[in-house]
């Protein structure tokens, strides 16, 4: 084995956490010797030849969290089956799964193999993919079976994910610790220059609650969970509370994911410099923008840029969360303890400069050179939008109504899909989506329903934003987190808060069959929330 691929200790990175020790090493490949399954061989095709193969379970294991019991949690594990070793890499001491990483073009092979005690399929986050590959709940299996995935990698560089998708039951897998990172590689994104190795660092931003002996505390039911979906009382970082990360100087790429069920960040350094984002879901801008803060709802990834430098002394960099607005100040999001609401102020990551110097950061004000091209046409920071002109194609209405999460007045049905859910193959459309504020309980009238921020997440495809507007009666809420929208570049998942019409490009270019749209806040999302779109061929 040429160890030469592996990345060596320089490449460690410092992770304390006010007393815990995080040992967060960086990456490290994952070793075969620890793992002595093999997946089973049904469903591999013999014209289908793979540059990556892994083999990816699902288990119940435990995890060191907080000091004290170890914590049970459901996790990912892998092993590495065809491919250089740095295509599956492990997040030492976190319970998240192995970071899988490939390259544009690339053929993936995948052996999953379900060892929960109940039943449970892949879904690739923000991957552009075949329907059978997508992850569906309808192709969710038992436990004990193997479901194999076959795929060519058709997106741009960028940051994804994959985590369960079983229908009713992706919040509580999801949060008891099935996620990781998906993370694809192009020669645009090697030749921008951008840092690589120890400089690159991947953040899952999670919440979790935890009862006296460290276990995770989930609220499965009730009606405060499912209006609200569930939000936990403490803050981790790829599976760690109060992160801190100790850095050489230099030029840093922090990769964010928000793999929470239900929370909402709102992310900026806590010396108001501003942020530079150089990335989104769907891959590089075509040049950094820059934001005092950036708007993460769940599900959405975003890029920053950061050069830390001894050249000035101050305190160490914070990345806090700052307050907002949601519609529902005051009001928990599910679970029994004490939480954190969405729009509360808390630190989400310490940053510090390895020894004595302080932290000081600067920032790259162009870097891509015009390696992409995914400009959209985002509504200025101080701008209060209106509606546009420009008729959709078709209009989803998120809603309240007779005590449950609707789109369009509907709600799951595993195979079901209505006409003005059917779209062309190879045609480009202009989606709208109304996230409607206070509603009553349908026609007939009813309980009122909630002011809710709407994640909403489209399978099989990046999408363009095209427009955004907003009720006047809602500008309260919008004014708080519009100015960290980042609609520059391709997006899988979009935030609307209450009140809120967004407008969307979207294209079915190759791939016909049935895939899902559905709010990313998994509580509403298991609740019903979530509807299928059928591709059909002409």
């Amino acid at each position: 084995m040429n160890q030469g691929k592996y990345l060596n200790r320089r490449q460690f990175l410092g992770l304390m956490g006010a007393g815990v020790a995080l040992a967060w090493a960086g990456l490290k490949p994952v070793s075969t010797a620890a793992l002595t399954w093999r997946p089973q061989n049904n469903g591999r095709s013999a014209e289908f030849t793979p540059d990556v193969e892994i083999a990816l379970r699902a288990v119940a294991t435990q995890a060191s969290i907080l000091p004290g019991s170890p914590t049970r949690v459901w996790g990912y594990q892998g092993e590495l089956l065809r491919g250089d070793p740095t295509n599956l890499q492990a997040l030492p001491d976190s319970y998240l799964g192995p970071i899988i990483r490939v390259q544009t073009s690339q053929n993936v092979r995948i052996h999953f193999t379900n060892q929960l005690s109940e039943e449970s399929i892949v879904h690739w986050h923000g991957l552009h993919l075949p329907t059978d590959m997508d992850g569906h709940p309808r192709y969710a299996i038992a436990p004990g079976e193997t479901y194999v995935y076959e795929f060519e990698v058709r997106n741009r560089a960028g940051t994804y994910w994959y985590h369960p998708h079983p229908h009713g039951r992706t919040g509580i897998q999801v949060y008891y610790g099935l996620a990781g990172l998906f993370l694809v590689s192009d020669d645009a994104e090697q030749n921008a220059g951008l840092p690589t190795g120890e400089f690159d660092i991947p953040l899952v931003l999670q919440d979790r609650s935890f009862d006296g002996n460290n276990q995770f505390t989930y609220l499965s039911y009730g009606m405060g969970n499912m209006q609200m979906g569930h939000m936990g009382n403490r803050i981790l970082v790829n599976g760690q509370p109060d992160a801190s990360l100790t850095l050489q100087p230099g030029t840093y790429r922090l990769r964010l994911l928000n793999g929470s069920n239900a929370r909402m960040y709102k992310l900026g350094w806590h010396d108001d410099q501003p942020l530079t984002v150089i990335a989104t879901d769907g891959g590089l801008l075509d040049e950094p923008v820059q934001r005092d803060y950036v708007s993460l709802a769940p599900g959405e990834r975003v890029e920053l840029l950061v050069t830390l430098s001894e050249l000035q002394a101050g305190l160490p960099l914070l990345l806090q969360s700052r307050h907002f607005s949601d519609g529902m100040s005051g009001m928990p999001g599910g679970g029994m303890d004490p939480i954190l609401s969405n729009g509360d102020v808390f630190d989400v990551l310490r940053v510090q400069v390895a020894g004595d110097a302080p932290a000081h950061h600067t920032f790259l004000p162009s870097l891509m050179g015009g390696a992409t091209a995914a400009a959209a046409n985002a509504i200025p920071a101080d701008a209060s939008p209106q509606a546009s002109t420009t008729a959709p194609d078709r209009t989803f209405r998120l809603s309240w109504e007779n005590g449950r999460w609707t789109i369009n007045g509907r709600v799951f049905e595993m195979e079901g899909v209505a006409a003005d859910e059917t779209v062309a193959l190879g045609s480009s459309e202009i989606w709208e989506f109304v996230n409607e504020a206070m509603q009553q309980g349908g026609p007939s009238g009813g309980m009122m329903g909630p002011m809710m921020p709407h994640p909403l997440h489209i399978h099989g495809l990046q999408f363009r934003v095209l427009e955004r507007s907003v009720d006047a009666g809602q500008m309260q809420h919008w004014h708080t987190m519009n100015e960290g929208y980042v609609d520059e570049g391709w997006k899988d998942t979009i935030l609307l808060m209450p009140g809120e019409t967004v407008k969307l490009q979207v294209q079915f270019a190759d791939y016909p069959g049935l895939f899902l749209y559905h709010c990313h806040n998994l509580e509403h999302e298991d609740a019903g929330m979530m509807r299928n779109y059928l591709v059909q061929a002409s």
